[in-house]
């Protein structure tokens, strides 16, 4: 007797089972087609657009001439948008306007390129790949533009001739407020690489009304924020807004079940609360080639303006209030999430970054008259960090619900699409959701988290039968007081592919962060692909001085392309005259940064000094705390010391820079005490210059271009194990700065590229943090006696702050158990800083490190990284222009 097969029932969560009792029967002319949906039909698509006649079409072809890039073109364009966009003529001009219509004039540039580069994806039709990330640390546009397009000098000359300088006119551009740190400018630096290689690929973000914050510093040394008026209110030359691309997202509401006569059934989110997503596209221009990317950021619309009736009631605030609602989830990055409101903001704006970027996503994949088996061939979407990861249900949601495909046949595509970027092993730092939340703001999609967790449990358990601990361990629904949705968990379950950033890291990743996975899946799908950072911005742009040395030393330009060719200077090393031209450079660049602090934070600081540079993201992990303790050290240290012994020190100014998330209290407070320390070491006439403190407040990309080329040394000394993978310890070295660092992140590999004598590692190491935590938790932290006589000066009073300022900050090393091991690191650290002076004498071998770290930086290209994604991951083609 044959038996029926039966058939998979969806699990439904208790609150979710009662509101789909809701059933709506519908039929074709009132509620459109449910009727279920084969894989490899192709969905139907209606343009909006007006199709031209092929002879109208040239017509118009006519009338867009290339544009010329000759300074006398240049010149009659920047006067067009002066005078005609900007309504200025020659008597009422300002640096700001000629900026403007400067800016004006490369975009008409990169908009040409940006036109023939989607003409070409639309006829060549390739796979492409989506890159979605809550950041995109883009820096200031222009001079990057000038430089890709190759008519730096030619506008140099039109701006000259117009009465203007370039460096002024740069000077103008605000940086876009659109990340905060590392992964945000990774991600800048991915979409630089894949326009300069021809990779199709786009980017999508938000655009932050007020970016994350505006980092002042108040006279009592605190940090406190400001809203970012980076969004000029009139013009901003670098984003084209697109009025005609506008997507409906919706949240809260019900779900309820369509039905029509035949008995077939779609679920459906029904109600709720509804916004506009508007594109704006910001170009992005590929170096020395003519195609053009994109990252498309959406802003938060609503759909009601204004309730012309609350209006008229005199209800004025409520006339505005769905306008408010509707733009505070893209005004700022990150909003403050140490209460509900908070929470249910961050997780109401991931959604809607996701729903809008999808279904842009998807309508161009209409566009190609392909199956919906054929998806995964045509679209690759890279997850950076877990905060996309609301992306994976979303498409499955429209697969099954808006489009109508079975699971099996949507959840195969889901899981072809995605590729997972992890960024970090910080358990703090791996996103989770309340349930409760996510059901009341998003309820379909948590049925869609539900049912993806049991038919990924029902695999497990079929593969280790009856192990119910990894089961539990495995759960995307973390089972705790309120549930809560491991967001980690759903994108590794919901990718095909998952790395990390670092050799080091994705090893953690694989044995520490997510073992139970690689034992289910196997090791192939977890993956290491180390972080790269773009040479044009980082050395070619940024330090100008540099650039021309290896130019002129190499004999072309190959090195900004192809990072590799720095290797050829390894034969100039320790060649003396190139060793004074290198060190030339540095000094250079070293005066600017000096007249920048001197001009901005009104601090005098030697620019022959040692410069001792740490610029980050204020974190306990990267250990700012140890540092800023570390100069308190040197600072008493020297306060000992006779007038003879002192002329054998070298003079060093320490500098600081990076915010701290405003809800971070003991961030803030590291910020706190390095203010104080300044405050009271830059004002002891007795030390004279051989110890400065410099925090630089508001730290960003275009600071960062200042910054980089003039450092000595950078600190990179995060707890072993703890920083994923860093980028700014890239840059340093690359404009051959020395690294003072533990065995941690990127730095192992730089080590092994660079050559270990030409990078200062100390410190504990990862495979020993575990064991010193355990002994400090039980048997107490052993304080080291150097970072004791620290800690009491503190405590004393010496730096003009009573005990109990300081009292929470330094608990954290007592009471607290030292969970970062400063006390266990700390005489290595030391130890480490005296290797540096000793070396830092001798001037030839200083030069010779110098030269040998950037001759061995090619390996972090983020060429060399994209690469890797186009090929591993991916599976991307380069379309070239130059070719076509």
């Amino acid at each position: 007797m044959t038996r029926p097969t039966a058939e998979r029932r969806l699990s439904m969560p208790k609150l979710t089972r009662r509101l789909t009792n809701v059933v709506i029967h519908v039929d074709k002319e009132n509620e459109g087609n449910i009727e279920p949906v084969a894989s490899a039909s192709v969905p139907s698509h209606t343009s909006k657009h007006i199709k031209l006649k092929e002879d109208t079409l040239q017509e118009w072809k006519r009338h867009m001439p290339p544009k010329e890039n000759d300074p006398e073109a240049i010149k009659r364009d920047i006067v067009h948008h002066a005078v005609e966009t900007l309504c200025r003529g020659p008597n009422n001009l300002d640096r700001l306007a000629v900026y403007q219509a400067a800016a004006l004039a490369v975009r008409d540039r990169l908009l040409a390129d940006w036109n023939r580069t989607e003409e070409l994806m639309k006829a060549k039709n390739p796979k492409r790949c989506y890159y979605l990330s809550m950041e995109f640390l883009i820096g200031r546009a222009l001079d990057n533009a000038l430089h890709c397009l190759k008519m730096k000098e030619a506008y140099r000359q039109g701006v000259q001739d117009l009465g203007f300088r370039l460096e002024d006119l740069l000077e103008q551009e605000r940086d876009a407020a659109l990340g905060n740190g590392g992964l945000g400018r990774l991600a800048a630096c991915y979409m630089d690489a894949t326009a300069t290689l021809d990779y199709p690929t786009w980017g999508y973000g938000l655009r932050y009304q007020y970016g994350i914050f505006k980092q002042l510093i108040n006279k009592e040394g605190y940090q406190t924020e400001m809203p970012d008026y980076w969004l000029d209110p009139n013009i901003n030359p670098w984003e084209f807004p697109r009025n005609d691309v506008l997507y409906e997202v919706q949240f809260y509401g019900y779900v309820a079940t369509k039905m029509n006569d035949k008995g077939e059934s779609r679920m459906s989110w029904e109600g709720g609360q509804k916004v506009q997503a508007m594109a704006y596209d910001v170009p992005i221009p590929g170096f020395g080639t003519q195609g053009c990317g994109n990252i498309r950021l959406w802003s938060s619309k609503s759909f009601n303006t204004f309730d012309f009736a609350s209006f008229n009631e005199g209800d004025y605030d409520r006339s505005v209030a769905d306008q408010k609602n509707a733009e505070n989830l893209t005004s700022v990055l990150y909003p403050n999430d140490n209460h509900l409101v908070g929470k249910e903001l961050r997780l109401r704006q991931e959604y809607f970054f996701v729903s809008a970027s999808l279904q842009d996503i998807i309508h161009r994949f209409k566009r190609t008259n392909a199956a919906w088996k054929d998806f995964p061939d045509k679209v690759a979407v890279q997850l950076n960090d877990t905060h996309p990861t609301l992306a994976i249900p979303e498409l499955q949601r429209i697969l099954i619900d808006v489009e109508g495909l079975d699971w099996d046949d949507a959840w195969d595509i889901v899981t072809r699409v995605f590729a997972f970027t992890n960024h970090t092993v910080l358990p703090e730092a791996l996103e989770r959701w309340s349930v409760p939340m996510m059901e009341h703001i998003l309820p379909r999609h948590m049925q869609i988290v539900y049912d993806i967790n049991l038919f990924f449990l029902q695999n497990v358990e079929k593969k280790y039968f009856g192990d119910r601990e990894l089961l539990n361990r495995v759960s995307i629904i973390e089972e705790s007081n309120p549930q809560q949705v491991r967001m980690a968990y759903l994108a590794v379950v919901g990718s095909h592919k998952v790395n990390g950033v670092a050799a080091l890291h994705s090893d953690l990743v694989r044995s520490q962060l997510f073992p139970d996975f690689v034992r289910y899946y196997g090791p192939e799908k977890f993956m290491n692909i180390t972080n790269g950072i773009t040479p044009r911005r980082w050395l070619y742009q940024a330090n100008p001085g540099l650039r021309d040395l290896i130019t002129q030393t190499l004999g072309s330009e190959q090195w900004v392309t192809d990072l590799n060719a720095l290797k050829a200077l390894k034969a100039w090393a320790d060649q003396a005259e190139f060793q004074e031209k290198w060190m030339q450079v540095k000094a250079k660049n070293k005066q600017r940064l000096a007249d920048w602090i001197k001009s901005h934070l009104n601090i005098s600081v030697n620019p022959e000094a040692l410069f001792d540079i740490q610029v980050k993201r204020i974190h306990e992990y990267k250990r700012q705390f140890m540092n800023i303790l570390s100069v308190v050290y040197r600072y008493k240290n020297i306060k000992l010391l006779s007038d003879e012994e002192r002329k054998e020190l070298v003079p060093r100014v320490v500098i600081f820079g990076g915010k701290s998330a405003p809800g971070y209290y003991i961030a803030k407070m590291v910020i706190k005490l390095i203010n104080t320390v300044a405050e009271v070491v830059n004002n002891d006439p007795s030390i004279h210059d051989l110890l400065k403190v410099v925090y630089i407040p508001d730290y960003n990309v275009s600071l960062a271009e200042i910054i980089v080329p003039a450092s000595d040394l950078s600190q990179h000394i995060s707890t072993a194990g703890t920083e994923a993978s860093g980028t700014s310890n890239m840059k340093f070295v690359l404009n051959g700065g020395l690294i003072l660092g533990t065995v941690d992140g990127a730095n192992i590999e730089i080590r092994s590229e660079i050559g270990e004598d030409n990078i200062f590692l100390f410190g504990t190491l990862a495979d020993q943090v575990a064991d010193i935590r355990h002994r400090q938790k039980y048997h107490g932290v052993l304080i080291d006696p150097n970072l004791q006589v620290v800690l009491q000066a503190i405590q004393s009073g010496e730096f003009g702050e009573s005990a109990s300022v300081f009292g929470p900050l330094i608990n954290t090393l007592t009471y607290g158990g030292d969970y970062y091991l400063i006390s266990a690191d700390f005489e290595k650290y030391l130890d480490a800083h005296d290797q540096v002076e000793v070396v830092y004498k001798d001037r030839q071998a200083w030069a010779k490190k110098s030269i040998l770290c950037t001759a061995g930086m090619g390996f972090f290209s983020a060429d060399r990284a994209t690469r890797e994604y186009a090929e591993k991951v991916w599976q991307l083609e380069q379309v070239s222009i130059k070719n076509a």
